[in-house]
């Protein structure tokens, strides 16, 4: 693969934004917006539906704070509680079939939160952000 250099004008958040992640990672801002680059050129997440896919790749235009908001987030209260329920009652095999539908749904809506904190992580931690634990659970004090 060659590489092809070009010359163009950044606006200043996008400029300021790489220099921040450039800094926060011990990088140049050019390896950095290449990298940024190849990301936004990237074959699309296999094995995850088209409408989850999207929603992932909207994550990018997201604002840091937006970003935190969504790392941060947890599955309601009630919906925790319900899948505990339908998990043990899953575990004593005493589920109907309306009840398996109900705890196949809340387990994949749980993984769909955990695959969006991830990707939020990711992208903080990308946009020279510590993402610990600390962090993730500041707001919940």
């Amino acid at each position: 693969m060659s590489d092809h250099p070009v010359t163009l004008p950044v606006p200043d958040y996008i400029y300021d934004r790489a220099r921040q992640i450039a800094v926060g990672t011990a990088q140049s801002i050019e390896a950095v917006l290449l990298q940024q680059l190849e990301d936004a050129f990237a074959e699309p997440l296999p094995a995850l539906p088209p409408e989850e896919q999207r929603e992932l790749e909207a994550l990018a235009h997201l604002s840091d704070e937006a970003l935190w908001t969504i790392a941060r987030e947890h599955m309601a209260q009630e919906r925790q509680a319900r899948l505990h329920v339908l998990m043990d009652a899953n575990s004593q095999g005493t589920l109907d079939q309306a009840q398996r539908a109900e705890l196949e749904a809340l387990v994949a809506q749980g993984q769909r939160l955990s695959v969006r904190k991830a990707q939020a992580a990711a992208m903080l931690t990308e946009r020279g952000y510590r993402v610990t634990i600390e962090a993730l659970s500041a707001a919940d004090e």
